[in-house]
């Protein structure tokens, strides 16, 4: 009675803000989550790993290749523009390094070999951040084009695995990605594509209205239990028990495999090139 007297019952809920990566990481392991975002210092990370290396090397010349006029958009260009992005944290040496350059510079030669010169994004690693629900779903997207009037969320990959439509479908950070966009840029967006470079091949998805709603509640309901969490840490709560570590086959390459004992019993560590093609 007291609550309604002074009026908290018309209080505005608290909206939650969550990246793609923060979902993701307290789903695979509250520990990890914990040690990535609340923990004051943060523990020391581990080292480079080449695969990361590799992935931003490629997103970085991509992102330079559609900031040159239609005219240089060519594959030549853009292997020159590989060569400049790249860097060499988390290889074996030298020659692994230069093999995985040559390499990743024929997946950009032929990929944009495809594509329309005069192709111009609407964004490019474009912030996009929008309040949904219960949750302010926001995120860096690599690319988003216009088609027919809608956006389209492109994400580039250059894992060592091939995709599915699967894959593209039940990805709650393009969905997250696509919800906020239309938002941010005021316009209609339901399709969804990844682009993995290795291959060449793009798995495309279009979202109904119904399961974007439903990657959204998805997306509520995983924050709604990661901000109890951090609530009740903060009033005291104790964080070995509100972030408890999920050891598996993650712990092989968590960045905090040093401050988890749990993780580092549950799998043998990893040369940083180990999960690379």
């Amino acid at each position: 009675m007291a609550q309604q007297q002074l009026g908290f019952e018309s209080m505005p809920t608290r909206l939650i803000k969550v990246t793609p990566a923060r979902l993701a990481t307290w789903t695979d392991c509250p520990r990890r989550y914990r040690m990535t975002y609340l923990d004051r210092p943060t523990p020391p990370r581990g080292g480079a790993w080449a695969h990361s290396t590799l992935g931003a090397s490629v997103h970085n010349a991509l992102r330079a290749f559609f900031d040159l006029p239609p005219e240089r958009r060519t594959p030549e260009e853009a292997t020159a523009l590989v060569r400049g992005c790249w860097k060499s944290e988390g290889f074996a040496g030298p020659e692994q390094s230069a093999e995985y350059r040559e390499r990743a510079q024929g997946w950009v030669a032929d990929y944009v070999e495809g594509l329309d010169p005069g192709l111009e994004p609407v964004g490019l690693e474009r912030w996009v951040a929008a309040p949904v629900g219960t949750i302010i779903a926001e995120g860096r997207v690599d690319r988003i084009d216009e088609r027919d009037g809608e956006l389209v969320i492109v994400d580039y990959k250059t894992g060592r695995h091939g995709l599915s439509t699967d894959e593209v479908r039940s990805s709650q950070a393009l969905a997250m990605y696509a919800t906020a966009a239309r938002r941010t840029l005021r316009r209609e967006c339901h399709t969804v594509e990844l682009h993995h470079l290795p291959t060449g091949e793009v798995w495309q998805w279009e979202h109904s209205e119904a399961t974007l709603e439903r990657h959204v509640r998805r997306a509520e309901e995983t924050a709604a239990d990661l901000q109890l969490a951090k609530d009740t840490l903060d009033a005291g709560g104790d964080p070995e028990i509100l972030f408890e570590a999920r050891p598996g086959r993650r712990c092989a390459w968590c960045d905090f495999r040093r401050s988890c004992p749990e993780g580092q019993q549950a799998s043998a560590e990893l040369e940083p090139w180990a999960l690379l093609g």
